[in-house]
């Protein structure tokens, strides 16, 4: 077993040792163990239990499915649930239950219902190995359990549990880093009879079985507290479906979207949602928050940058899943047409979803009920009849109460399943929408007065065509067995590091490197944040590069590259990516014509580089930069790109210690610089973790290998 991370081992080991006495109060909740699939532009976490909970992986409400994952707080899964129910069960104690329903989430941790027995990740290739300035960097660890050519996708993650109905569950879980099709995961689920000998269960024939899930979304993470923070729990969450009965039987609904059955969210009217001030902006008045524009950043619980003022759409996904395939019987492994045969909708916080009990008769039969409702109408259609979603007056918790939102539900079934016997059932789930690039030009003509708020929303609903065509591209790579153009491999290795006058760039090929159509590299680059803007700066192999400013090399095979464009105190990131040749469309799995590249989250680098100077070895020669520190000042002439909050102290001793002080001599930061490099670094945030304010501060240097101490003025301006 192979298992990557990101950061040194210290903090590794600190960080787990953190987890480990912050898991003790919430037992309640956790999942066991998680594991993260983060190939494609679509990460989210898994739990060894089989399905995903509420909180089950950290306390946080929105926490998972991210996408677009290379941007931070993408976050669209609230909660989920699985229950599966059966009829005139009889346990090992010889008790009778008509109904019996075990149950993982939404809020349950599945404890006594569901037994893990096996939690494996694969991969088709070595993963490669990242470094900046010597240490490994990514986003998440990465456990693989083995690396095979035979895996079926760029990641197989395997999740087996048993039940105490005695079905054992397979699940596994395919993800990809094709461009086109690395933003979906598909599940493939195999349920067999087996009995539970952990708990002295044999195995007997189970009837009436019925497989459900539920998916409380929530669109997204970044913009809950822009827009209030009961978006944060879904309660303005609009859920819909295509290709059901009551979508086939709508005339409101195109016949070339019911093509698939899927059911979807998105991020809906607010009706408490914060609004812009009067004159803000032309459409300041007839303002809503449908896609979410990030209009007051300074209300996002420093989740959006507050550089971040052109009223950028932060939540313009579509999020949702999709049936592929689901066996008609034990016997019979052809695709069975009246599968699934509930789709539905539940209140995310009626009893149903909480306490669940496998020993709770009276809840059971309930339980039971809802899991073969069958399809219900739609509860974005209950919200505005009409359809016309662009055009929202009302919120979605509709109902008594006003409740905290809804989820939607998905079952198959019935079933019966002799001891041995099994079935299949196999369906995706994805996320598309809106670009950030088009979230940020839409809102900014939103914020212009350049379109209506209509105009606006109907930008924001485009996402609804993509995220089908998403669901089509899952079935359709599934169905023609995982046959997908592919990519040339990413590299074997990818290092970074800060030199005095350059970063230095250098790479390893995979040992398959001439593979799928190989034809050159291409590196790019972002300034400030590794979620910030990424630009080609340098490319070999291939055509020359229409921009003069790209560096290129003819030659293919060109393993270095020296940043000498790198400006000091900057902070720099990258990611290498492998190219091919054009490849023709693929109907089969309805993948476009045009050229593979390998994936960025393959060689994306998390940590900055920087160019670094030697030691200063005079006082005179310190310098602190910009002073004045001036927060409204143009962050990319005056102040560090994308980092508006940075101060720098260049020249400064290689072993020293900074304290900056307020004129009345309160010490606010100590900043222990011992890395040897002339420069360090502020994010002008106090040791108590506030912003620092206007004001003139003192900040003294003393360099801890002589005793030197000198004494610099730092101005702030708010």
């Amino acid at each position: 077993m192979m298992i990557l991370f990101q950061r040194n081992f210290f903090f590794s080991s600190i960080l787990l040792a953190v987890l480990a006495l912050c898991c003790t109060p919430r037992s309640a909740h956790a999942q066991g163990q998680t594991k993260w699939l983060q190939v494609g532009s679509l990460h989210n976490w898994f739990s060894e239990k089989g399905w995903e909970i509420e909180e089950g992986n950290v306390l946080q409400q929105q926490y998972g499915l991210r996408w677009p994952a290379q941007y931070e707080r993408q976050d669209n899964q609230a909660a989920k649930g699985f229950w599966i129910g059966t009829t005139n069960f009889t346990d090992e104690r010889n008790v009778v239950y008509p109904y019996k329903v075990v149950h993982v989430g939404p809020r349950v941790n599945g404890n006594n219902e569901f037994f893990p027995k096996k939690f494996e990740v694969y991969a088709q290739f070595e993963p490669t190995r990242v470094f900046v300035d010597g240490n490994p960097s990514f986003s998440n660890p990465e456990e693989i359990t083995a690396v095979t050519d035979t895996a079926k996708a760029d990641r197989v993650m395997v999740t087996l549990v048993n039940t105490s109905i005695g079905l054992t569950v397979e699940r596994k879980i395919y993800a990809f880093s094709q461009q086109h099709h690395d933003n979906y995961h598909i599940f493939e689920m195999t349920f067999t009879n087996t009995g539970n000998p952990e708990i002295g269960l044999q195995a007997r024939t189970l009837s009436g079985l019925y497989f459900y899930w539920q998916y409380r979304y929530s669109v997204s993470q970044e913009v809950r507290y822009v827009v209030n923070n009961s978006a944060g729990w879904g309660i303005n969450t609009m859920n819909d479906a295509r290709g059901y009965p009551p979508d086939i039987s709508n005339a409101l609904i195109p016949a070339g979207e019911n093509d698939v059955k899927v059911q979807f969210s998105w991020h809906g009217l607010h009706n408490q949602a914060n609004r812009p001030p009067a004159g803000s902006s032309p459409n300041a008045a007839t303002f809503d928050n449908i896609g979410a524009p990030i209009w007051n950043p300074s209300q996002s619980n420093n989740y959006v940058q507050l550089a971040d003022t052109n009223w950028r759409l932060g939540g313009a996904q579509f999020v949702g899943y999709g049936h592929i395939k689901a066996d008609k019987s034990a016997t019979d492994r052809s695709d069975d047409p009246v599968q699934p045969s509930t789709s539905n909708y539940l209140g995310s916080d009626e009893p149903l979803t909480r306490n669940n009990s496998q020993f709770n008769s009276v809840l059971m039969e309930q339980e039971y009920q809802k899991m073969t409702e069958g399809h219900a109408p739609r509860h974005a259609w209950l919200v505005d009849p009409a359809g016309k979603f662009s055009e929202q007056t009302v919120m979605a918790n509709i109902g008594v109460g006003a409740p905290g939102g809804f989820s939607s539900g998905n079952g198959y079934g019935p079933y019966t399943l002799a001891p041995g016997q099994s079935i299949t059932i196999v369906f995706a789930e994805g996320v598309n929408g809106l670009t950030r690039e088009e979230a940020i030009r839409i809102g900014k003509k939103y914020k212009d007065g350049a379109i209506t708020t209509k105009a606006k929303n109907d930008s924001v609903m485009l996402g609804r065509p993509r995220l089908l065509e998403t669901m089509r591209r899952a079935r359709a790579n599934y169905l023609s067995g995982f046959k997908i153009p592919q990519a040339p491999y990413p590299p074997a290795s990818f290092s970074v590091r800060g030199g005095g006058d350059k970063i230095g760039l250098t790479w390893e090929p995979n040992p398959k490197e001439s593979a799928n159509g190989f034809v050159g590299y291409r590196i790019y680059r972002a300034t400030g944040r590794p979620d910030s803007t990424f630009r080609l700066v340098f490319q070999a192999g291939g055509t020359r590069p229409a921009d003069q400013g790209v560096v290129y090399a003819s030659n293919a095979r060109t393993y270095t590259y020296d940043d000498v464009t790198a400006v000091r105190g900057i902070s720099y990131y990258y990611y290498l990516a492998t190219f091919g040749n054009p490849v023709a469309a693929d109907p089969v799995t309805r993948t476009p014509a045009g050229e593979l590249e390998s994936s960025r989250f393959y060689t994306q680098t998390y940590d900055p580089a920087f160019l670094k100077r030697p030691a200063g070895t005079s006082t005179s020669d310190i310098r602190i930069a910009p002073n004045p520190f001036i927060i409204s000042s143009n962050e990319n002439s005056l102040r560090f790109p994308n980092e508006g909050d940075k101060i720098a102290f260049f020249n400064i001793p290689g072993n020293c210690v900074i304290k900056i002080y307020t004129e009345l001599g309160e010490l606010i930061k100590e900043i222990v610089h011992d890395d040897g490099t002339g420069d360090a670094y502020w994010n002008s945030i106090t040791s108590s973790n506030q912003v620092v304010v206007s004001g003139v501060y003192l900040v003294i240097i003393e360099n801890k290998d002589s005793g030197e101490r000198v004494m610099k003025k730092l101005v702030v301006i708010r």
